[in-house]
């Protein structure tokens, strides 16, 4: 293959933990773009904070070509991680962000990377693409950070995205500025990519126990949803949601079982309890506080009901995972 004499560098930098996915995603279209024109355009290197392999999610190890103070002439860093992630040593490896950071490198972050990327201390005043299984548990902790549902988010010299699939599209966006949309859409079609989705395209969201997305349900069930998520912490009557929609409560329960097969309380409650589990895996929050914070006045009903609907409550959930992590320690008490 032809160099070209100036190829776009980037570098991935692994966590323990980090998802493989998300790595294979950015580098594929990357190398097919290459085989496709001839000559290397991009160019990338596998980073870690220290030498020596680092296991992904699927178990697989990788061996990483360099060390995160041995990183040069990038011209972007992406990190890719577990939402609990956090540099092994602190102060030198932010202060090696920060010196990149000035030196004109995009940083971005895929999936939970993006949690030890606002912590390295360079997402102020950004905006974040955060998966929604992380919602919860990234609001709770970075507060001022503003967080999106797009999928991609490219907010000056920072570039996040939610997920592997959204990964592989914003690699597709890098190659069509670079060598044009012909070479852009025969990578897609290398892949089969179904569709290039636009930096502006919302997250696919589950709908609880049906087996669709939040997309396909009528607007009158988007918008009561709607409502709920927006009042997690301080729940609203059922009858109040629906006098907001101008429908009576009897016709909400009804359409809302109609299209999710729930009622709409129970619905709710579930969402609920969705994002107390969030934060019980991916944050460092109390269970008390996490129960105050999706609307409980204490932790007793919350762990019943968190029990009833995941089988196991909440402290023993976080101590399993905190067990097979390896992490012992790195999490707070359950109170």
């Amino acid at each position: 293959m032809t160099e070209t004499g100036n190829p776009t560098k980037l570098g991935f930098l692994l966590f323990p933990g980090f998802p493989m996915a998300c790595l294979t995603s950015a580098i594929e279209p990357l190398r097919a773009a290459n085989e496709i024109v001839g000559r290397r355009e991009f160019a990338w290197k596998l980073l870690a904070e220290e030498t020596g392999p680092v296991r992904s999610s699927a178990e697989v190890k990788f061996d990483p070509d360099a060390t995160l103070t041995e990183a040069e002439e990038l011209d972007y860093l992406f990190f890719l991680s577990m939402p609990q992630s956090n540099f092994v040593h602190p102060k030198r490896s932010n202060a090696q962000i920060r010196w990149m950071d000035r030196s004109g490198v995009v940083l971005g972050g895929f999936s939970g990377g993006i949690f030890p990327l606002v912590r390295s201390g360079v997402m102020g005043g950004h905006v974040c693409s955060v998966h929604w299984c992380y919602d919860a548990a990234f609001k709770g902790e970075f507060p001022d950070i503003a967080a999106s549902q797009s999928v991609i988010i490219r907010d000056r010299r920072r570039q996040t995205a939610s997920g592997a699939g959204a990964v592989f599209d914003l690699m597709l966006r890098l190659i069509e500025e670079k060598l044009g949309r012909d070479t852009m859409t025969e990578v897609a079609c290398w892949f089969q990519h179904p569709f290039v989705r636009t930096d502006d395209a919302s997250q696919k969201v589950p709908v609880q126990k049906r087996g669709g997305t939040d997309d396909m349900l009528p607007d009158t069930i988007r918008h009561a949803i709607q409502v709920f998520s927006d009042h997690i912490e301080d729940p609203v009557q059922i009858s109040d949601v629906a006098e907001a929609l101008g429908i009576s409560e009897r016709h909400l329960e009804r359409s809302f079982k109609q299209a999710t097969g729930q009622s709409p309380l129970k619905y709710y409650r579930l969402m609920r309890l969705k994002k107390a589990r969030q934060k019980v895996l991916y944050s460092t929050q109390s269970i008390t506080e996490i129960a105050i914070s999706v609307g409980y006045a204490s932790s007793t009903p919350m762990t019943r009901h968190y029990a009833e609907a995941f089988g196991v409550n909440p402290a023993d959930e976080r101590r399993r995972l905190v067990g097979l992590r390896g992490l012992a320690g790195a999490l707070p008490p359950s109170e």
